[in-house]
């Protein structure tokens, strides 16, 4: 798990209703999917067609200072445009009550993942201990949300009485033997442990590194009541509640390929195996997301690689119109101001 300090996402998009056609919950055990920080692009990154799931980090809290990530609802909103369900986490360094509460206060109504979701704290380093951590995780539940505690097993031992959470919170246990490329995990490295809703099985699902993840209980269909089929035939997953980011998504999702524009950004699909010209795609490229910089006819010309593919090899991941919402309110961020602190000396640690 990684994580840097950023500036906050702020975001007003407008809600889209038009679905119809729901079918029933769909069972999760098993399904791989990954998780999100900043290391990975602005829009939702998967290592294969089939993941089904996303974890995104919304930020961290080291004892008392906050970094938001820029690249959070974005992430939430491109996971929910491919059909898959979003779910949030925070890389929590405290070791009190008074943190804790300092710290989900100001989390807590940032969540772009619907209520019922996960919310996870990632605990890995500092010095956590199991009433704080308890304390916590059940602010979580009555805030609406799934409480999961994700680590490395020797950490979460070393440090907390990890059965007696486990008796009440499910885990979330990261191991892997090594960092070679892993597209299915390794149970031989299995940290083998009561109440295990996740299991991250690798560091490098991926070439370039990319977390990868395997629900083993069904635990992240929490916060999604199954799927539905939009206006224009396209398979979306329906939600508990909505958000600004789940809402932008699903305006990805029940958009046409026909008013791709300028500005959009798309994926290129896993499954695309030609260039409009007739060149073999690259498999780097191959589930990437870029930003739209021309359109002719069915062809669309992707910025940064300058190559033109087909619109039926790429998929909606913000339209225009959102992406110039969230790129224009991420710029305005957050810092909570503590005892001591100056204007200048706020201005000096954050460039602006």
């Amino acid at each position: 798990m990684t994580h840097k300090k950023l500036n906050t996402i702020l975001i007003t998009i407008s809600a889209l209703s038009a679905f119809a056609i729901t079918s029933p919950v769909f069972a999760a055990k098993g399904d791989q999917g990954v998780d999100l920080s900043h290391y990975q692009t602005s829009t939702a990154e998967f290592g294969q067609a089939s993941d089904k799931f996303a974890l995104v980090q919304i930020g961290g809290y080291y004892e008392g200072e906050f970094t938001p990530q820029s690249t959070y609802a974005t992430q939430v909103a491109s996971t929910i445009a491919q059909g898959k369900r979003a779910h949030t986490y925070i890389f929590a360094d405290f070791s009190s009550n008074t943190e804790a509460d300092s710290m989900l206060n100001y989390y807590l109504p940032k969540v772009q993942t619907p209520k019922g979701s996960i919310v996870a704290l990632d605990v890995e380093e500092g010095n956590p201990n199991t009433a704080s951590v308890e304390y916590a995780l059940a602010k979580i539940k009555v805030a609406g949300y799934t409480p999961v505690l994700y680590g490395y097993k020797s950490f979460l031992t070393a440090h907390l009485d990890l059965a007696s959470i486990a008796k009440t919170y499910p885990l979330w246990l990261a191991e892997y033997p090594n960092y070679d490329v892993t597209t299915s995990p390794n149970y031989n490295y299995f940290p083998s442990y009561d109440n295990i809703g996740i299991f991250q099985f690798t560091s490098t699902y991926k070439a370039g590194g990319l977390d990868g993840d395997v629900d083993l209980t069904g635990i992240t269909d929490d916060g999604y009541t199954g799927t539905t089929t939009s206006s224009t035939g396209k398979t979306t997953v329906s939600t508990t509640t909505t958000t600004a980011a789940v809402s932008a998504g699903q305006t990805a999702n029940d958009t046409s390929k026909s008013s791709i524009a300028a500005g959009y950004t798309v994926k290129v699909n896993f499954s695309a195996s030609k260039w409009s010209t007739g060149e073999s795609i690259p498999s780097w490229v191959k589930g990437q997301s870029y930003k739209v910089s021309q359109v002719s006819g069915n062809n669309v010309l992707l910025a940064g690689i300058d190559s033109w593919i087909s619109k039926s090899n790429v998929e909606i991941l913000l339209t225009a119109s959102t992406t110039a919402k969230l790129t224009s309110s991420s710029s305005t961020g957050y810092y909570t101001v503590q005892s001591g602190d100056t204007l200048s000396g706020i201005a000096a640690k954050y460039g602006t």
